[in-house]
């Protein structure tokens, strides 16, 4: 695929952050959009904005994906209103930093519903009828914490990591059949992630990047037929490090980054 122009691009957590910034970039780009949240008003008014400026049509389902069978329930709406998916981006998830059992085992459920369960489901039911088109794919969207075990966001970046290693599988499956499944895995980026992630640490060291930068890194890899994108050299290069030390190296390295990060003791 060259061009996102006429295509239907299914973006999940498009109210804001990266997701938004996918939406409005690929609006531009003349794409027609499906965009699901849990925000309904955010994404009417979305819709509505882009509708007004790009001339394409934006298609609304308010829905919660880190409920059990979200995804499902969201695939048929969409099959039911005829519309058919050419590339999905399965952007939501949301993580939490704290001491592994100082948060509830019901918030880690919702979390790997939504950044796992919800994500393989999508690809499942959509992966079918882009190779019917041998034209398309996914863009599942990980993070730099898929490359580390991460202290005081254990689950979060493992299931990150479970992101990056699925795509590249799929990657992996599908590469010559016309249909590119890509991770892209940015590092901080500036979006509301870090007010549920991060609510009390200070976040005055981390330098952000911007959800616009990100998408626009994103569409750019995804165009070449990349397998992964990480989002800025220098968190490439730290990517790149646990190829070469030993496991409890990294693990005592990745502690160090976050108390000097976030203020972990």
């Amino acid at each position: 695929m060259d061009s996102f122009n006429g295509k239907t691009v299914l973006i999940t957590g498009a109210s804001s952050g990266i997701g938004e910034a996918f939406a409005k970039k690929l609006a531009s780009e003349k794409a027609n959009l499906i965009i699901t949240a849990r925000s309904k008003e955010k994404l009417y008014s979305l819709a509505e904005d882009l509708e007004s400026a790009h001339s394409i049509r934006v298609h609304v389902y308010p829905m919660d994906l880190s409920e059990p069978g979200g995804a499902r329930n969201l695939y048929e709406k969409i099959k039911e209103s005829g519309l058919s998916i050419d590339v999905l981006i399965n952007n939501a998830g949301f993580g939490k930093s704290s001491k592994f059992l100082d948060t509830g085992a019901e918030f880690y459920k919702s979390m790997i519903t939504l950044n796992v369960n919800s994500l393989v489901e999508l690809c499942y039911l959509c992966l079918p009828e882009m190779l019917q088109k041998n034209e398309g794919g996914v863009i599942n969207v990980a993070s730099t914490a898929a490359f580390l075990p991460l202290p005081f966001s254990t689950v979060y970046s493992a299931t990150k990591w479970f992101v990056m290693s699925f795509s590249e599988g799929l990657y992996g499956e599908y590469r010559n059949t016309g249909v590119t499944v890509m991770a892209l895995c940015p590092g901080a980026t500036a979006t509301n992630f870090f007010s549920l992630a991060h609510p009390n640490d200070d976040l005055s060291k981390a330098k952000f990047d911007t959800s616009e930068y990100v998408a626009e890194q994103g569409i750019e890899g995804f165009l070449k037929g990349e397998n992964y994108v990480v989002v800025g050299l220098r968190k490439y290069l730290m990517a790149q490090v646990p190829r070469f030390l030993p496991r409890k190296t990294i693990i005592q390295m990745a502690l160090n980054y976050t108390e000097k990060i976030w203020g972990r003791r």
